[in-house]
């Protein structure tokens, strides 16, 4: 009879042999989410013996999909952002912790708005950066806006997962297109849009080329469509003096902030991340 820590061993041992860097946070994920305990109890249980034998089986199955190319982010059906659990499928993109830089920005931009602030979280996927400003900044009001109904009920069931559905709506809406009538004026507009070059996405690794929706990182031919696209179309809708915050790849910064320059924005500030790269740009609409 195995314990805990002999099926953690195992997976975590297949997962290194599969050149997989966080192999052991991510056995440690995939043992307790089989065992149905939280990390922290499946530390305090590591020497217990596993009588249930479908834990051993389902572990396996699931290490077996992670060696394959797939997420474990999709093998657990959730990911955390900003200590928040966030519900994910392949309908959207997995939270990553270069975002936790947008929403950290954005923040501090709806706290400096006063309570009752407005955002709109376009391109919202699963809602994750929404939900985190929600979180903290709580006396704000998020409006999430995605083009795939499926992505909207995945910010649906998120509200409800985070209890943050008081202060939270989500709809759906083309990042493309003109703004729907009556969606009423934001003190921010807040976006992660597809940035990838159409022509850089055979070059993606396996675990986002082959699982991860194409729709959500798709930026057309040079990474910017969305950029001005969203910089052209959707700034009637912010108060005067509000904000429009980008996040963006490695090397765009410097063309988001001419696009926002181009379409009337002043104040520009670019944000780095902790690898160094420019991944945030946020700029204020002009006054009337």
């Amino acid at each position: 009879m195995e314990t805990y820590n002999d099926i953690y061993l195992r997976a975590r041992k297949k997962l290194r042999l599969a050149g997989i860097a966080a192999s052991d946070m991510e056995a440690k994920l995939l043992v307790a989410r089989a065992a149905g305990k939280t990390r922290g109890e499946l530390l305090a249980s590591s020497r217990l013996y596993v009588t249930d034998e479908k834990i051993a089986v389902t572990v396996d199955e699931m290490t077996d999909r992670r060696v394959k190319g797939e997420p474990a982010a999709y093998i657990l059906g959730e990911w955390e952002f900003r200590s928040l659990p966030i519900i994910v499928n392949k309908a959207v993109m997995i939270p990553r912790v270069d975002t936790e830089l947008l929403a950290q920005e954005a923040i501090k931009l709806m706290k400096q708005r006063g309570r009752q602030a407005r955002m709109l979280d376009l391109c919202a996927g699963s809602g994750c950066v929404g939900l985190a400003v929600a979180a903290g900044a709580p006396d704000c009001r998020i409006v999430l806006a995605d083009i795939s109904e499926q992505a909207i009920s995945i910010c649906r069931a998120n509200m409800l997962k985070n209890n943050l559905s008081r202060n939270i709506t989500a709809i759906e809406a083309d990042a493309l297109e003109t703004p729907p009538a009556l969606l009423g004026a934001f003190d921010a507009i807040v976006s992660n849009p597809p940035y990838i070059p159409t022509r850089d996405i055979g070059g993606l690794d396996v675990s986002v080329r082959e699982y991860e929706p194409v729709l959500a990182f798709d930026g057309g031919p040079d990474g910017l469509y969305f950029f001005r696209a969203i910089a052209t179309n959707w700034p009637a809708l912010l108060k005067p003096g509000g904000y429009l915050v980008f996040e963006c790849g490695a090397g765009q910064a410097g063309f988001v902030r001419e696009i926002m320059e181009s379409s009337g924005f002043y104040d520009i500030k670019v944000y780095t991340d902790t690898l160094g790269i420019e991944r945030v740009v946020a700029g204020t609409r002009i006054e009337n």
